[in-house]
């Protein structure tokens, strides 16, 4: 399934500049930064139940959010970009 996930960390204090850094980490394990604090994964559902409790482990739940957008199987259908830094294809070859 496709998932995004969007987050707010209050980087007022150098715990909260270390907890930005620790959930974006996780999300780059998972899938691709599309825009700051914005990600695009591909993953199954015991997958995306781990990054959930690993970033739910991470944040502190009175200064930080999270928001996870469930996409279903076909981004393809639900995701309009407009614009600069497209993705890129996910299902395509990896070229370097």
């Amino acid at each position: 399934m496709y998932v995004v996930i969007t987050y707010d960390i209050c980087t007022a204090d150098a715990a909260g500049r270390r907890r930005l850094r620790r959930v974006a980490k996780a999300c780059q394990n998972y899938g691709q930064r599309v825009q700051n604090s914005v990600f695009e994964c591909e993953v199954d559902n015991t997958q995306c139940k781990q990054l959930e409790l690993q970033l739910i482990d991470i944040i502190d739940e009175d200064h930080d959010s999270l928001r996870f957008y469930y996409l279903g199987k076909s981004k393809e259908l639900k995701v309009k970009h407009i614009g600069t830094k497209t993705a890129y294809d996910i299902d395509g070859p990896l070229i370097i």
